[in-house]
This record gives C-alpha cells, sequence and structure tokens, in this order.
C-alpha cells in the first residue's frame, strides 16, 4: 500500500503483484472516475462562483456610474441660470454657499466615476480575463486525466486479454497431454495415433509456455504503468488542479482587496468635498445678507407723517366750501379705489415690470440713484478699455514710424478714429448720467428738507402738516396706494358718540354737485403718469389749481382747466394754499 499527494481525494493504491486477480481494477478504476466526477463538478461550480462575484462587481459600478450622473444632473439642475437674476443672487452669502456645495456635490460625483472606472479596470477586466484562463486550464488537465485513465484502462484490459489467453492455452496443454496419455496406454491404438497424439500435445505445451511468456511480460508492463499512473501521472493533474483552485481562491480575495481599496482611495478627495461643503455652510453671514436686502432695497423716501385730527363737532360751523365733511364725501366718491384695502407702500406687488426709461425715473430715488451710479461705473469702465486699447494702437503706431518695415503707421489711423469717437461717445452717455444722479442726488429728501421744510402758520394754533401726512407711499416700482378715506376711522376711533347718521339737511347739501372753487395753487416736482381711475397725470415743474387738499390718504386733488382734475401724490406737488383757506396753510 503507498501514499501518494495530491487532492487527497485517494490514501492508499494497491499493488497488484504477478499472478494476483485483476478483478481488484475494476472497484479501484471506479473510484478514480468517481474522483474525477467530484473534482470536475467542484471546480465548476469555484468558476462559476467567480463569475458571480464578477457580476457583482459589475452591478456595483453600474451603480455607481448612475448615482455619480444622477448627482450630476442634480447639481447642473440647482446651477444658477445665466441671467440678471444670477448677479442679485451672488450678492447673498448663502446663496453663494449653495453654489459652493453644487461644485462641491458635482466634484464629489466625479469620485464615484473614478470608483466605478477603477472597478471596471482592476476587477471586471483582470477577473474575466483571468477566469478565461482559468476555464482553459481546467479542461487542459481534466482532458490529460481522463486521457490517462483510458490509458490505464485500456492497458488493463490488454492484461486481462493475454491472462484469459494465457488460462486457455494451459487448460488446452493439459488436455491434450491427457489425451496422449490416455492413446499411448491403449494397446489397440496404433503407433502413428500414438505419435500424432505425442505431438499434439508438445505443441498446446508450447503455446502455454507461450502465453505464459506474453502474460508475464505484459503483467511487468502494466504494474510499472499503473505504478507510474497512480504515483505519478494522477497525483500530478490533481497537483496541478489543486494549485489551479487555490489560485482561483487567492485571486478572488485579492479582488476583494481592491474593491475596499477603490473606495479608500477616493476618501480624502470626498473628504475634502464634504469639508468644501462645510467652510462654504459656515460662511453664511444672516447679518450681512440682512444688510444686502435693506441696501438693494432701500427707497430713500420718508415715512408717512401723523394721520390729521379733524374735529367734527365744528362741522356746523363751516362753509361748504371748505368743509372736511362735504370734501370727505367727496373723495369717497371720486377718489380712486382699488381692489383690496390701502397698503403702505412697501407692501405693493411690483406692476411695472420690464427694464424700464433710460434714467430710471420708474424707481424710487435711493434706488435710482444705485442704478444711475452703477451705470456710470460700467462706462467709466468701458472708457477706460477703450482708452486702453487706443494708447496700444498709438504705441503701435509709434513703432511702425521709427520701423517702417515692421509696417504701415496708416494702417492704425482708421482704428484710433473709432476708437476716439467710440471715447466721445462714451464720455457723452456719462456727461448724461450724471446730470441724472444730480438731480436725483437734490431731490433726495434729506436735501429737500431744507426748500419744503413744513414751515407754516395756522390760525387756530393747531399743528396740521397736510403735506406729510402722508407722503412718501410710493411703492419701489413707481405706483402708490389707493387708500380708502381715513377720516371715517378717525370718527369711529376717537369720538364715537357722534350719531353716524346725518340729517336731511346734510344730505340734500351733498347730493348737490357743484364745481369745487381753488382754494391755492401747486408746483410738480416729479412727473406722475397717472394710470389709475381717478387720477391725472402732471409734467415736471407743471402748474395747476388746488381744489382739494390732502385728506390724510397722501392724495391731493387739483385741476388743470375746467374739464381737467384729478389726484395726484401729495409728495409729487408743492402746494400753496390761499390764506382764506383751511388752516391758512402756506408751503416755503
Amino acid at each position: 500500500m503507498y501514499i501518494f499527494p495530491g487532492f487527497g481525494y485517494f490514501k492508499r493504491v494497491p499493488h497488484i503483484p504477478h499472478g494476483d486477480t485483476l478483478d481488484k481494477m475494476v472497484p479501484l478504476q471506479k473510484r478514480i472516475n468517481d474522483q474525477f466526477d467530484n473534482l470536475e463538478k467542484h471546480t465548476q461550480w469555484g468558476i462559476e462562483y467567480a463569475e458571480k462575484y464578477t457580476k457583482f462587481v459589475k452591478e456595483r459600478s453600474e451603480i455607481e456610474t448612475n448615482y455619480a450622473k444622477q448627482i450630476r444632473n442634480l447639481s447642473k439642475k440647482y446651477q444658477p441660470k445665466k441671467n440678471s437674476r444670477e448677479e442679485e443672487e451672488s450678492k447673498y452669502s448663502f446663496c453663494r454657499a449653495f453654489l459652493t456645495t453644487l461644485n462641491e456635490l458635482n466634484d464629489y460625483a466625479g469620485q464615484h466615476e473614478v470608483i466605478a472606472e477603477n472597478l471596471s479596470s482592476q476587477i471586471i477586466t483582470e477577473l474575466s480575463r483571468y477566469l478565461q484562463e482559468v476555464k482553459a486550464e481546467r479542461k487542459s488537465h481534466f482532458h490529460d486525466g481522463r486521457k490517462a485513465q483510458q490509458h490505464i484502462e485500456s492497458s488493463w484490459k490488454q492484461l486481462e486479454g493475454c491472462k484469459r489467453r494465457f488460462e486457455r492455452d494451459c487448460k488446452e496443454a493439459d488436455r491434450a497431454q491427457q489425451y496422449f496419455e490416455k492413446m499411448d496406454a491403449d494397446i489397440n491404438v496404433t503407433k502413428a495415433d500414438v505419435e500424432k497424439a505425442r505431438q499434439q500435445a508438445d505443441m498446446r505445451h508450447k503455446m502455454a509456455a507461450d502465453s505464459k511468456s506474453e502474460y508475464s511480460n505484459y503483467l511487468q508492463k502494466f504494474n510499472q504503468e499503473q505504478n507510474e499512473h497512480y504515483f505519478t501521472v494522477i497525483p500530478n493533474i490533481f497537483q496541478k488542479l489543486q494549485d489551479m483552485e487555490e489560485k482561483r481562491i487567492e485571486r478572488i480575495g485579492v479582488c476583494m482587496k481592491t474593491f475596499a481599496d477603490v473606495d479608500r482611495q477616493v476618501l480624502p478627495i470626498v473628504g475634502k468635498c464634504l469639508d468644501g461643503m462645510t467652510t462654504a455652510a459656515e460662511s453664511i453671514e444672516p447679518k450681512t445678507d440682512s444688510k444686502q436686502v435693506v441696501e438693494s432695497y432701500k427707497s430713500g423716501f420718508e415715512p408717512p407723517g401723523d394721520v390729521e385730527f379733524e374735529d367734527y363737532g365744528q362741522a356746523m360751523k363751516r362753509t361748504a366750501s371748505d368743509t372736511s365733511l362735504t370734501n370727505s364725501r367727496e373723495s369717497k366718491q371720486e377718489r380712486p379705489t382699488g381692489k383690496s384695502k390701502g397698503k403702505l407702500w412697501p407692501f405693493i406687488k411690483n406692476k411695472n415690470k420690464g427694464s424700464g426709461p433710460e434714467d430710471f425715473s420708474h424707481l424710487p430715488p435711493e434706488q435710482r440713484r444705485k442704478k444711475l451710479q452703477g451705470k456710470l461705473d460700467d462706462l467709466n469702465k468701458d472708457i477706460q478699455k477703450e482708452m486702453d486699447q487706443r494708447d496700444a494702437l498709438t504705441k503701435m503706431k509709434d513703432v511702425y514710424l521709427k520701423n517702417p518695415q515692421m509696417g504701415d503707421p496708416a494702417s492704425v489711423d482708421p482704428r484710433l478714429t473709432e476708437y476716439g469717437q467710440n471715447i466721445e461717445k462714451l464720455q457723452f452717455e456719462v456727461q448724461k448720467f450724471e446730470g441724472w444722479l444730480a438731480e436725483v442726488e437734490e431731490r433726495m429728501p434729506s436735501k429737500s428738507d431744507n426748500r419744503r421744510s413744513g414751515l407754516y402758520e395756522t390760525q387756530n394754533n393747531t399743528a396740521v402738516s397736510s403735506n406729510n401726512c402722508a407722503q412718501d407711499r410710493e411703492s419701489p416700482d413707481g405706483s402708490y396706494t389707493e387708500e380708502q378715506n381715513s377720516e371715517t376711522q378717525v370718527k369711529a376711533t376717537i369720538n364715537p358718540s357722534i350719531p353716524t347718521t346725518s340729517t336731511p339737511e346734510f344730505d340734500d347739501e351733498f347730493d348737490d354737485e357743484e364745481t369745487l372753487p381753488t382754494i391755492g395753487t401747486c408746483k410738480a416736482l416729479y412727473p406722475f403718469e397717472g394710470h389709475n381711475e381717478g387720477t391725472i397725470a402732471v409734467a415736471e415743474g407743471e402748474l395747476l389749481y388746488v381744489i382739494e387738499e390732502d385728506k390724510g390718504d397722501g392724495w391731493t386733488r387739483v385741476r388743470r382747466n375746467e374739464d381737467e382734475e384729478g389726484y395726484v401724490p401729495t409728495s409729487y406737488v408743492e402746494v400753496f394754499l390761499e390764506t382764506n383757506a383751511k388752516g391758512a396753510m402756506t408751503y416755503i
């Protein structure tokens, strides 16, 4: 009994000595074939398992690719559009932080693409190529094993044939010898028959001897082949299969390690992306952003003044022309009304969409000043750019004058002329915008307060500020509020004891539609388009007649001629009341 190395499936292989029966070869060969079947199944399962792992890595790579694509699309979707709004957003720290986050997220997606690429190149491609080699090697080893098995089985069959032939020849020789002896002992048999039987017996003995010699030689040869088969050929094949299996397992382990290393390699860059997002979030400055909002929407208007108190207890002593009650009723009927209750200008929606006029006259003073200043800065930059280009051409022309072989100086003159014309145009634009800027700065409330300081005298010793009570109700888009008359609210809150119903005499008096008398004049300080119903358009510097003073709602009723009258914002006009008008109020 012998032990040989290999896959460990065979521990002992019997050696068949000369003359032993060959029936022991049948179960032995069957056992070897069974082990080849088991090895074939196991190695096939190992290859399929490696293919399974390859498929797993491939699906992981596809997930990383799709994830990176979705992250990039998400980052692109929320990137700011190329329009004017982008410039507005860049002013705020939280918008800049979000933009930084989007950019870092885009880089983060790139790292997942790197993971997918490395998984594909370092694992999927290499493992697929290796499996092809393993399949070919496995096929070769099992082919050699099957071939060795077939060879030993063929030798065993030949040995079995020699054995049976030797056995048959021996039996034939014994029968021939017995026949010869029987013929030799029979006295009735002729001598010739005896000699013939003796020759036949000698021939059979010779054939048996030859068969024995052939069987003996072939048995020796078979034992050598069997020894080589079970101690050399088969163990070598099994060892190769074992080495192949170990290499396959080792390769899967390397791939699993690479699978983790691929992720680990991008962790530093991913960490930098996350650090960039954190830094961007920490750079947000709420106070600075809120100040930006204040600077962006600061109008320059002054808040409205206090609402005037009107004493309706003395209404019977006043004439119809200057009675606040009559004027209040008329203002209810004739003043413009909106769809909603009156709101101060900061809460009115911007109805003037679009770029507006060139001088930005549709904006409030402070916003207009900023726009004009920004336009001037852009024009000065353009002028400086044109001047730099003109200076460069001038130097080029000087070089051409000193070195005519380098170029014709006259070829530069048309471009110099063009730059000069461009500079003149830009300088003219600068002068135009500077004039508008000076006009706006002159009319800013801080400067106009000295000119319209609100110095006045009243005969009733009551401080009335009709021109400032509803001043500056203009919204940032240039529109005004359309408030309801506040006198009814004053009556309801201040003197609730006064009856709300009026006498028939007052009703008759209020029903009389008469042309209101002139109580003063006014001068338009700003242009007013008067789009709303009940308002009247005025031009800057235009002189109008005042037929009804401001009742606290920010509107003054004026007349241009007998047929044209309406309301204008009180803050847009400078009012001069006649001495016999209410309160004898004069604006200086």
